[in-house]
């Protein structure tokens, strides 16, 4: 705009102030909702306290016009299991974009942010066409495949029309791949994936038919087809629908898959399933009640009725949970292991 404001003469405060605001376009991306988180360990863990350790919580961040993005927090679990989240910074930061070579799915793009921009700055917006109206429910987890350690994210991009499943990759919470995922399987919400390969394969827990819970495996990562249906609604809190909570969590001797039922007036509450460790879809045990429902004093908010996450990890014998309350805000909840097996095996 210099050519525009060569003729006038000096500008002062009020003029300058009125000229940016033209140009700005303020976007509040947490002004309606911060809910459905997931969280991981964090891939830098200096400065953890003692016997806790650092982790990094995804969200689900809803603005104005109900435009879903992507941002994060950091925080501490202490030894007792405590958790404590950092401050925020008050701005987004602007990514740079890099398109990758489209895949045979359609879009393949980076999202790098700078060293010096704080997580919480880095809020990864919808970027291409699919995305467009939401990126939505990210499920993070820490795959490790001969000693390498990613972090994955199955999303749903959301284009105001269509859906379709995606998946993110990231080492560092700073640059971020973006691929959509292809195959039969890939045409649903709700994908998590198993934070090792299974039999050499890569595994994933998935709903194709909005209402059972399906073992899902690949090749490539990339493409996802068929299925063997292992789950399927039995008690009444889980009558309408089920679907995962998250990727699985490795026990001892098995694997945690956290699942959220719906049930009457659309109730949505998080239960447990035990699943064989070494054949993940023979089912071992499975709760009769939600280990999570919703409270009557915290029903109301963007979407009544509803305790949902996207995923929990484990801190030496604990199961941290983090969970949305009416798809309006989140918060934390803790449970031993032994104590949850216990729920689960009655």
């Amino acid at each position: 705009m210099e050519d525009a404001f060569e003729p006038h003469a000096e500008l002062n405060k009020t003029q300058r102030r009125l000229i940016g605001a033209y140009f700005l376009n303020e976007y509040s991306f947490e002004a309606s909702a911060l809910f459905n988180p997931s969280i991981v360990r964090h891939p830098d863990q200096s400065g953890s306290p003692e016997n806790g350790c650092r982790f990094i919580l995804s969200l689900r961040a809803v603005g104005e016009g109900h435009i879903s993005s992507l941002t994060f927090r950091s925080g501490t679990i202490a030894a007792d299991s405590s958790v404590t989240v950092d401050s925020t910074a008050r701005l987004a930061a602007i990514p740079k974009l890099r398109s990758r070579t489209p895949t045979s799915n359609g879009d393949d793009v980076e999202v790098i942010f700078r060293d010096d921009e704080e997580l919480s700055e880095r809020v990864i917006f919808p970027v291409t066409e699919a995305q467009s109206n939401g990126i939505e429910d990210a499920r993070f987890v820490e795959f490790n495949d001969d000693a390498r350690k990613t972090f994955y994210a199955t999303y749903t991009a959301y284009s105001g029309r269509a859906i379709r499943s995606e998946l993110l990759e990231t080492t560092d919470f700073r640059t971020f791949r973006l691929t959509p995922l292809g195959g039969s399987a890939a045409r649903n919400k709700g994908m998590a994936l198993f934070p090792r390969k299974i039999d050499g394969r890569y595994a994933m827990i998935g709903r194709q038919d909005n209402e059972n819970l399906y073992l899902i495996y690949s090749d490539d990562l990339y493409t996802w087809d068929g299925g063997q249906s292992i789950l399927q609604p039995e008690y009444p809190w889980e009558f309408v629908q089920i679907g995962n909570c998250g990727s699985p969590i490795e026990l001892d001797d098995c694997w945690l898959l956290l699942i959220h039922g719906v049930g009457p007036v659309r109730k949505y509450s998080i239960g447990a399933v035990l699943l064989d460790k070494k054949i993940p879809s023979k089912i071992l045990a499975r709760s009769r009640e939600p280990l999570v429902r919703p409270e009557p004093t915290e029903r109301e908010g963007y979407v009544p009725n509803v305790v949902y996450t996207c995923g929990a990890m484990r801190h030496r014998d604990q199961i941290i949970l983090p969970y949305a309350v009416s798809d309006t805000f989140s918060k934390f909840a803790t449970i031993k292991i032994a104590t949850l097996m216990k729920a689960v095996a009655s």
